[in-house]
């Protein structure tokens, strides 16, 4: 499978809020539009620059050869979803350096307020499809 024809989410594995975030976006990905890797994963590696990986602090969208980062992210994932998520999109009018402040207050956040796991998610059987290493 040539991963940089794929659109992918990544996102923190062990953080309690972005598993949470890719469980929404995995239930209204009717049409699996979306695969799913961890940044700590293989896949990661392969498709993102080296500092992308190092950090952990944000989801990362790449589709089409393009990579969103942050609030943009969020907000291009949701757009993808079902037609009530698209209400998110509305936020998009803001500029992206307003949003990200927003972003970076829940990201340096959420260990501390969501929690955090000792390993990254385990895809269900039903999930291996979309899910990379």
């Amino acid at each position: 499978m040539d991963l940089k024809k794929q659109n992918i989410i990544f996102f923190d594995g062990v953080c309690n809020l972005c598993d949470a975030f890719i469980s929404f976006v995995i239930s209204h990905d009717k049409k699996k539009y979306f695969k799913i890797a961890s940044l700590q994963g293989e896949s990661a590696k392969i498709v993102l620059p080296q500092e992308l990986t190092e950090s952990l602090s944000t989801v990362i969208l790449f589709e089409g050869g393009r990579i969103y980062t942050k609030s943009t992210a969020a907000l291009q994932i949701l757009k993808r979803l079902h037609h009530w998520s698209r209400l998110f999109i509305v936020f998009i009018i803001l500029p992206y350096y307003i949003r990200d402040i927003f972003y970076d207050i829940v990201a340096q956040n959420r260990y501390r307020i969501f929690g955090q796991k000792h390993t990254c998610r385990i895809p269900t059987d039903k999930e291996r499809s979309i899910f990379l290493d």
